[in-house]
């Protein structure tokens, strides 16, 4: 039983050394596509939908993680959290494949609807762009056995990224209109 084994000590520090790329690259990438845009032929304007769909599994997966680690249910708990990594993954991948291909699209909302929506805006991507490594330091702990750090991460972790989960389809939806 995975519970039972010993820490991995020696696979978190090589684990760690690859989220700590994936975090600073992922980074790199979303700060280059505001600058650099691809011309093609294809339209992408079907990946907004999508993304904030898979952003919204996203949220829907860390909530029954929670259900099922509350009960008991750790390898339930395991598969879902997977799950939500890998949506996360699509999402970004879906993001960035837009956001490189298409010009940016400007908020229309006005009065006080456009307040909120930037509030929402710029924590969203505060916490985004902070939170990556986190959760992959997060499921590296779980990973590598060490249950008691990987909860404490959990706790802060899991309100952080379950917020943005739910932020984007929320920006999404008040983008809607704009596109």
């Amino acid at each position: 039983m995975k519970d039972l084994l010993p820490p991995n000590l020696k696979l978190e520090k090589q684990l760690n050394r690859f989220a700590w790329i994936v975090s600073i690259a992922v980074f790199l990438l979303v700060v280059l596509m505001r600058k650099v845009k691809i011309d093609t032929d294809i339209d992408f304007t079907f990946l907004p939908p999508l993304y904030s769909m898979l952003n919204a599994l996203t949220a829907m997966f860390l909530v029954v993680a929670v259900v099922f680690i509350k009960r008991g249910m750790a390898n339930q708990h395991r598969q879902v959290m997977t799950l939500a990594l890998v949506t996360s993954v699509l999402f970004l991948l879906c993001y960035v494949i837009y956001h490189i291909t298409t010009p940016e699209t400007l908020y229309c909302g006005v009065g006080a609807i456009r307040y909120f929506y930037f509030f929402l805006l710029i924590t969203h991507i505060i916490l985004a762009a902070v939170i990556l490594p986190f959760i992959l330091f997060t499921y590296i702990r779980a990973y590598t056995n060490q249950f008691q750090r990987h909860k404490a991460m959990a706790r802060w972790v899991f309100p952080l990224w379950l917020y943005v989960a739910v932020t984007g389809p929320v920006i999404y939806l008040m983008l809607r209109p704009c596109y």
